[in-house]
């Protein structure tokens, strides 16, 4: 992998927030793997306690239940951190909408919670997920830091407000922030259920139940799917990055475009299933088409992903067929 040779200081303590999620838990893992100490920080809102408990046996690990909306949390739960890997948040598009105040609260004053205590406990880099969302209607391909339109949902305007006040906090208050846009992380314990759930692991769990799934609007529509070891790449090189690079946020993704359909009929065919899907309404909010340039991280991040969508897919289909 692009990040197991990676070197930090011996006895470096890591903080994930949201740990017991899909891309927190995956942190956890290849950070105890790389010989590291993990502090995971989950409220088990969206995360789950069987992901929480998959570390519970290795002794560089400690699970700490807590809400970032409650700043004293976020004090104690960054206590003697080096390093932040700040996951904790709602997602979803559509949820966004039907809960605006919660969204406010959670995502960016638990954010803004765990900057203030960050600085406040010497944490040497705070690196946190953003969102490619924030790129709203601005229509070129492929999407590029510093040419944005205007927002689409309550979900990303959450992320462009962390965005800014990560900035402020690089800027005013000596806090190295690194914010990552992710496009449309997929892989391994990714939850499949719930009517929010990401469209990849949502289609393999209905065609292996041999159910209909249902596409949202044409199915024309395109995303660069980016595999969880990227994404895991991209938040360990951050931690090394230079200040220099520190207030801006980064595009991470593999650089593809994928169409929906074709995704579809990819998954039909590597689970051998003949299913036709059925189309439903365009969802509110969402981006049609969605693609990254990743110069930038390539150049102030050194991110170099080795995963292509087809290689990713494959690994997240062996992972479904052994875990659904």
């Amino acid at each position: 992998m692009g990040y197991q040779n990676l070197n930090f200081p011996k006895e470096s303590l890591f903080l994930v927030t949201g740990g017991a999620g899909f891309i927190g838990s995956n942190l956890c893992e290849a950070i105890l793997k790389m010989g590291y100490q993990v502090r995971c920080l989950d409220d088990l809102s969206t995360g789950f306690q069987k992901n929480a408990d998959l570390f519970s046996d290795n002794p560089k690990y400690t699970f700490f239940k807590g809400d970032i909306k409650d700043f004293e949390t976020c004090m104690q739960a960054a206590k003697g951190v080096d390093f932040v890997l700040h996951q904790a948040a709602w997602g979803s598009v559509p949820r966004s909408l039907e809960q605006p105040l919660f969204y406010c609260a959670n995502n960016i004053q638990g954010t803004l919670n765990m900057l203030e205590a960050s600085r406040r406990n010497g944490v040497k880099k705070f690196v946190y997920a953003s969102s490619s969302s924030v790129y709203g209607d601005e229509p070129h391909l492929p999407k590029t830091e510093g040419r944005e339109g205007a927002l689409l949902s309550p979900y990303a305007l959450t992320k462009r407000c962390d965005e800014e006040w990560a900035k402020q906090y690089a800027m005013h208050y000596g806090l190295d922030t690194y914010g990552l846009r992710y496009f449309n992380v997929f892989g391994r314990r990714q939850d499949p259920e719930g009517a929010y759930a990401a469209v990849i692991p949502k289609f393999i769990r209905l065609l292996m139940k041999d159910q209909v799934p249902t596409i949202n609007g044409d199915g024309r529509q395109s995303r660069d799917f980016t595999y969880i070891e990227n994404v895991i790449e991209a938040n360990l090189k951050a931690c090394l990055a230079p200040r220099e690079a520190a207030g801006e946020a980064f595009n991470i993704a593999y650089g593809g475009r994928e169409y929906l359909i074709d995704i579809y009929h990819d998954l039909t065919e590597a689970l051998g299933k003949r299913i036709e899907p059925h189309y439903g309404p365009d969802r509110k909010g969402d981006i049609k088409h969605s693609n990254a340039d990743i110069g930038k991280a390539r150049r102030l991040l050194d991110y170099n992903p080795e995963y292509d969508f087809k290689s990713g897919l494959k690994e997240a289909i062996e992972w479904y067929k052994s875990n659904l």
